[in-house]
């Protein structure tokens, strides 16, 4: 496989050196592999730290700025960053109000990450932690005990770091990102497996002609494969089966945040299209949609494919959604 590297022991560290020539508002350490906002600790607020395995870029790195992350900690391609490293996020951020740290249901990130505010809080710094587990195709997997996180990381991270970016204090961020949490579900499908640079090749065989429900954001094998469908019919499968577990765990009524997130491989082209079934298969459940996003932004390194993400959102989500933000990946309002 051709990629853009220059070798795949150096993919990490060159691209936040390229994050750092692009976005000067951004404090990027290379070597402990740590993004700050540079006004972290301006303001008084409340700090939001998050991390993960690089790979699914923007997410979380891009997200890092005005109305959304303080900080981020990239660990190398699908793995975890250490302890060390969030520890270090933790400190640079915090103002003394405290610190929400946003961790996906993998296992190395929720390990790592419960060190890391052990660690923080030996130093007498508050933490408090959000579990994020909204992919309703498989309970377990090769990554996880439990849900995968995926696609409501996006909107968890919004939403309370706006919530933030206002003053409100740790406890209610806390308790506004596990509410948008329960309150999400998603749903991936794979067209293509992914390959990582130190392998060089695709992760899994997904032969011509076949397509993956439920798969994960790594690779990890869904819920079933099925012959290629048309998206009208994928549409179906995916919107149908969040709808369907939310109505077990979320409010039954009121509309939704929709995301439609590309893989990595899959064009705009492709993900409005796909966008326009899924606003089908809503209207025709009766689900209004009060805000849409379409893009890139939990991305598999070149996977083809897409997830839907749906979050039941109250009004002060939707308002907090619509609140300012200003990210490399993500900015509105400003």
């Amino acid at each position: 496989m051709k990629m853009l590297i220059n070798s795949p022991e150096a993919v990490v560290a060159d691209a936040l050196r390229g994050l750092a020539a692009a976005h000067p508002d951004l404090d990027v350490d290379v070597e402990a592999r740590v993004v700050v906002r540079r006004d972290a600790r301006a303001g008084g607020r409340v700090g939001l730290v998050s991390g993960g395995g690089s790979g699914h870029e923007p997410l979380h790195a891009g997200f890092v700025g005005y109305g959304m992350l303080s900080a981020a900690c990239p660990g190398e391609v699908f793995t975890s960053p250490v302890p060390d490293q969030m520890a270090r996020a933790i400190k640079a951020v915090d103002s003394g109000q405290g610190v929400l740290l946003v961790v996906k249901n993998y296992t190395g990130d929720v390990l790592n990450f419960d060190m890391a505010a052990e660690l923080a809080e030996e130093d007498g710094i508050r933490v408090e932690r959000v579990l994020v587990n909204d992919d309703v195709a498989v309970t377990d997997s090769l990554y996880t005990a439990g849900r995968r996180g995926t696609g409501a990381t996006l909107f968890v991270e919004k939403i309370a770091g706006a919530a933030a970016e206002e003053g409100a204090p740790l406890e209610q961020v806390a308790a506004l990102a596990r509410r948008v949490n329960e309150a999400s579900g998603s749903f991936g499908v794979a067209l293509s497996a992914c390959t990582t640079p130190a392998k060089g090749s695709p992760t899994f065989d997904l032969p011509d002609g076949e397509l993956e429900l439920g798969i994960g954001i790594h690779g990890e094998p869904g819920r079933e494969r099925r012959a290629m469908m048309p998206a009208a019919e994928i549409a179906e499968v995916a919107v149908g089966t969040v709808l369907d577990d939310m109505a077990n765990t979320a409010p039954v009524d009121g509309p939704v945040l929709a995301l439609v997130n590309g893989m990595g491989a899959t064009p705009l082209l492709e993900l409005y299209g796909f966008h326009a079934e899924v606003a089908r298969v809503l209207e025709a459940r009766g689900v209004p949609v009060a805000r849409a996003l379409v893009g890139n932004y939990v991305t598999s390194l070149d996977m083809a494919g897409c997830s839907v993400t749906l979050c039941r959102a109250d009004e002060e989500m939707l308002r907090l959604w619509d609140a300012p933000v200003q990210t490399a990946a993500l900015r509105w309002g400003r």
